[in-house]
């Protein structure tokens, strides 16, 4: 057996474990000082600072709001009503004409040698009658001496009576050809803004489908449509029932139009048509508004969105958006104890968010102090500070009545004109 060399033992190994000896005995009295003493007591918990809103009702007026589309309140199709070549258009496309303005001429040559032969067998008719009346008042005293037969007077009473009925008809077919010359002037019945011309000149037209030359559209009044879902009936129908929605008596509903930069229309209109039924398509139905344009700023065919107003909630409790939170089943609050160094969890039901508010149908009363800002610091059974008191946030004047969780407009927005509508009430 070979013997393994002696271990030589250098200073560095002697340093290594001397360190090793003192880093050991300073942990053992370490975890004996720790183990003698008691841990440090947990320090208490501050209030969180909070601010309070007391709980009021009141009557709060609503708004609705619509995606629509505007419409002419009368367009026309402007069509030839005779046959023949077209002269010339006598109007500038997509401007502004006026009621009787001639837009279209036809050649009025033809129908103008039309009306000179009808006048001409006018004339002759009117000569026969003539000499047929003549015939008569000679024979008429030859009857009474008995120098003619009765048979003479009946033929000459004939001849007068058929003389006047061929007048009676060459006098309508001058009327015709003047009716028809007439028609070669195109003009239009109302003022409102013209569209293209679809026949150009030299094109032969005809009163049928190719005699459609051009369309007017009446701008003043402008028609505002916007359709309504059954779902929204309902649902503003129960509200109604339940009193928390409120229409005006006469059902007249104001609305508005905001344009699609943002900026109101002027002028507001009314609501004067309701659909009777529901579409079989898209299962809404349609609510038309009137509204004045005699400057002509809305053009048909314009997506717009429209506002209604004349909605009421009566006793109404707002409470700011921030104050309600959303548990794991339901939304809730924190309500203020009587003495304000407490809260508890108040479950809630909301509605309709109205600008930076939420209206609150169940669970708050008038009079409750609802914790506003710092409620996301408040636990069930910790103390808090109260540093003020809140108030609602004013609405705007645009203020939009919208679905809680709702994040733009649109037609399920809701409308008071569609729980009226649904209730069998026609609008003014």
């Amino acid at each position: 057996m070979v013997s393994s060399p002696p271990r030589i033992i250098t200073m560095a190994t002697i340093k290594t474990i001397a360190t090793v000896a003192v880093t050991g005995a300073a942990l053992v009295a370490a975890c004996f000082v720790s183990g003698c003493k008691k841990p440090p007591a947990t320090p208490e918990r501050a209030p969180a600072d909070v601010t309070v809103l007391t709980v009021s009702a009141h009557d709060t007026p609503v708004t609705f709001e619509f995606v629509a589309q505007t419409q002419s309140s009368r367009e026309v199709e402007i069509r030839a009503r005779v046959e023949g070549f077209l002269d010339k258009r006598l109007y500038v496309e997509g401007s502004l004409v006026h009621a009787g303005q001639t837009l279209f001429q036809m050649d009025r040559r033809p129908f103008e040698a039309a009306l000179q032969t009808a006048k001409g067998q006018l004339a002759q008719q009117q000569a026969r009658l003539t000499v047929t009346k003549a015939n008569l008042a000679r024979v008429r005293p030859l009857v009474e001496q008995n120098a003619v037969s009765k048979k003479d007077l009946d033929d000459a009473v004939g001849n007068e009576k058929e003389a006047e009925a061929a007048v009676i008809a060459a006098q309508g077919q001058v009327q015709t050809a003047q009716l028809n010359l007439s028609y070669t002037t195109i003009t239009t019945p109302l003022t409102g803004l013209s569209s293209y011309a679809r026949k150009q000149e030299g094109s032969y037209v005809t009163p049928g489908e190719s005699g459609l030359l051009t369309y007017v559209a009446q701008l003043d009044p402008i028609w505002v449509n916007f359709s309504l879902s059954e779902n929204e009936v309902l649902r503003y129908r129960d509200q109604e029932t339940k009193g928390q929605l409120k229409f005006p008596g006469d059902r007249d509903f104001e609305v508005e139009v905001v344009l699609a930069d943002g900026s109101v229309f002027p002028k507001r209109g009314r609501i004067n048509f309701l659909d009777p039924s529901y579409s079989k398509e898209t299962g809404t139905f349609l609510v038309r508004a009137v509204l004045p344009n005699a400057q002509g700023i809305l053009r048909p065919g314009q997506f717009v969105r429209a506002r209604v107003y004349g909605a009421t909630r009566p006793n109404a409790i707002l409470v700011p958006q921030r104050a309600v939170l959303q548990g794991a089943r339901s939304h809730y609050v924190w309500l203020v104890d009587k003495d304000g160094k407490a809260a508890k969890e108040q479950v809630v039901e909301v509605g309709d968010w109205y600008g930076d508010n939420w209206f609150v149908t169940a669970g708050l009363r008038a009079g409750d102090r609802v914790v506003v800002d710092g409620a996301i610091r408040v636990a069930q059974g910790l103390p808090i500070k109260v540093t003020g008191d809140a108030a609602l946030a004013p609405p705007a004047s645009d203020a939009i009545a919208r679905p809680s969780g709702a994040t733009g407009t649109g037609t399920g927005t809701g409308s008071a004109a569609g729980a009226s509508a649904g209730s069998g009430t026609a609008a003014k």
